[in-house]
């Protein structure tokens, strides 16, 4: 997607930074848990209806995000559980920031404040799911890399709907109540056929040795 290819490009042009913060004594961890505390305070503000600043910090966070993977692959200090700690922060973020939203639809009030909370917890949900289902489905043995909308693009989407904000705010949320589920669904049928292809595999094996001719002693 478009924003994975974003992505890679600052991954290219962060290296001047990655390599200053390598000469610091901050670790990897110590940046998540920073994007994390960034995140935080971009949710406080939404929740207040300080939307601009609040999408202004998430791009923050988003680049501490970005930089904890980085700054760990040049200082050759990644292990296992900066990977664990990075991808369960993520999930707070992501929890955070709708919250954050869920906060702000129910002060303006009007028509659409309960269909905007409804979008809101759909899109959690869905943030969630596809998640869960890319870690579930790696831990069975399955490969799980496809997506309409993966994490990079929905933190693209929101920073410009909160920046925005009014309408353009309000259809984001729509739009990620819907591709975030629709996202969960693509990974769901991705592994879905990667097992079928299996099962069939394997009663393909099974049916060749009750066929095949036994061998006289």
């Amino acid at each position: 997607m478009f924003t994975t290819r974003f992505e890679a490009w600052v991954r290219r042009h962060a290296e001047a930074l990655v390599s200053a913060l390598g000469r610091t004594p901050l670790t990897p961890n110590q940046v998540t848990v920073v994007g994390l505390g960034l995140t935080f305070v971009a949710a406080g503000l939404v929740a207040f209806g300080q939307l601009r600043w609040a999408g202004i910090v998430l791009i923050f966070a988003g680049t501490c995000d970005i930089l904890d993977g980085a700054l760990a692959r040049t200082t050759k200090t990644g292990y296992p559980y900066g990977a664990f700690l990075d991808s369960t922060l993520d999930r707070y973020s992501e929890g955070a920031i709708y919250l954050g939203l869920a906060a702000y639809f129910v002060s303006i009030g009007g028509t659409l404040e309960r269909w905007l909370v409804l979008a809101t917890l759909a899109a959690l949900a869905g943030s969630f799911l596809v998640s869960y289902v890319r870690a579930r489905a790696q831990s069975l043995g399955f490969t799980c890399k496809t997506g309409l909308f993966q994490r990079p693009e929905r933190v693209v989407v929101t920073v410009v709907g909160l920046i925005i904000g009014g309408p353009v705010l309000y259809g984001v949320v729509f739009l990620l109540a819907v591709v975030t589920n629709l996202t969960a669904l693509q990974r769901i049928r991705e592994v879905w056929l990667q097992g079928r292809a299996q099962r069939l595999e394997r009663e393909r094996e099974m049916k060749a040795t009750r066929t095949a001719p036994h061998q006289v002693p």
